[in-house]
């Protein structure tokens, strides 16, 4: 495909987004439909509808609309590519531009563009991160990059480095984890690497990695939200500890036998109605359902999606989470609460209002983690009974 076909495919899969696909599912539909599409071509593609979608205000504020034809209009204006050359009608390349079309306007001075959020999330965004606020949302408009989880468990980070460059990936130490390595090159080339098959190493961002690193050794541990199993696995790398699983929805966790097989680990799964049970744990994890705002650069269609009612449901999930999970864990253990969000209703806030019901509870530790080179924002803070 020339570069304009891969523009124009990226209008048609942008025009189904539009039309209420989600991003992930418009992309391996247009795929399914065109076979002849190499994968450079799809990565290409892919590239262009993700950087519209963590740059939305931006390509229509030069786009001047919010038409497919008009934020890859504005979102390569903005990237300074050569515009006549991909719009030139010529193969499968869209249309030239028109007179109106070229004239583009001079650069953003609203806030929701410059920040590419939506108007109402601005305040919180500033609110929750103060003097940091423009520069999270300025990282949440890039590319995130790729990162690994070293299962030290069966190799070291070093050997795993070199098994990784043998197969063309090269990594570099990441420092908010021992187990996490930050992809220089090859990026792509990583599900083919032999350590990734073996289960030596996983995909998983070094901030979710840091909240399971930052517990204790041993003990037996629970994690109650444990979705697809990544933290999971994390945590079962310290053989000395003893790690349940749980989810609400069983079905989200379908694949981790097997990757725990392969990771050479051991992780029993309980269903809800089974956790009591099994009760008391000396760590209970609760990585909740959240925004995922400190993650938007790589879900970045999110961001448009979230509204300020489902934020207040959000809240009420994770207070639920925290009451039921707390029932769990011994009488020194300790309660977990994660998200990968940087707003403060989801993080400070609830905690708050925990403690506020829960009055035998305090902090012992928290921790927020910055959207930037070294992972995605989390938000993380351990919880303790006092002791009488």
């Amino acid at each position: 495909m020339t570069p304009g076909a891969r523009v124009a495919a990226a209008i048609e899969v942008l025009g189904d987004i539009a039309e209420g696909q989600a991003a992930e599912q418009a992309l391996t539909r247009w795929g399914r439909k065109r076979r002849f599409a190499g994968s450079k071509d799809r990565a290409a593609i892919r590239d262009h509808v993700f950087d519209v979608l963590r740059c939305r205000a931006t390509a229509a504020h030069y786009g001047q609309g919010d038409s497919p034809r008009a934020l890859m209009i504005g979102l390569l204006h903005a990237q300074g590519a050569p515009l006549d050359t991909l719009f030139d009608g010529a193969g499968h390349a869209p249309p030239p531009l028109t007179m109106q079309e070229r004239e583009f306007p001079t650069e953003p001075t609203h806030k929701r563009v410059i920040f590419n959020l939506p108007d109402w999330l601005v305040d919180r965004f500033e609110a929750a991160l103060g003097t940091q606020a423009l520069e999270t949302a300025l990282a949440l408009q890039e590319r995130a990059a790729v990162f690994l989880r070293v299962n030290l468990a069966v190799t070291t980070r070093a050997e795993a480095q070199q098994a990784l460059q043998a197969d063309g990936v090269t990594t570099a130490p990441n420092p908010r984890a021992a187990s996490a390595l930050t992809v220089i090159e090859g990026a792509r080339k990583v599900r083919q690497a032999r350590v990734f098959l073996s289960g030596e190493v996983e995909l998983q961002d070094a901030s979710s990695q840091a909240v399971t690193a930052g517990l204790p050794a041993g003990g037996r541990v629970l994690d109650f939200c444990a979705g697809g199993g990544g933290k999971t696995l994390a945590l079962a790398m310290d053989r000395s500890r003893k790690v349940f699983a749980h989810d609400i929805d069983p079905a989200r966790m379908a694949d981790l036998p097997a990757r725990a097989e392969r990771a050479g680990v051991q992780i029993t799964q309980l269903p809800t109605a089974e956790v009591a049970r099994h009760a008391p744990f000396d760590v209970v994890l609760c990585d909740a359902p959240c925004s995922g705002s400190g993650a938007w650069r790589r879900a970045a269609e999110a961001k448009w999606l979230l509204r300020p009612e489902r934020l207040v449901e959000l809240g009420e999930i994770q207070d639920n989470i925290l009451s039921q999970a707390s029932e769990y864990v011994s009488e020194n253990g300790i309660l977990v609460y994660a998200t990968c969000s940087v707003l403060q209703e989801e993080n400070e806030e609830r905690v708050a209002a925990f403690v506020a019901c829960n009055p035998a509870w305090q902090v012992i530790a928290q921790e927020r983690f910055d959207v930037g080179a070294e992972g995605d924002g989390f938000f993380v803070v351990q919880l303790q009974r006092a002791q009488q």
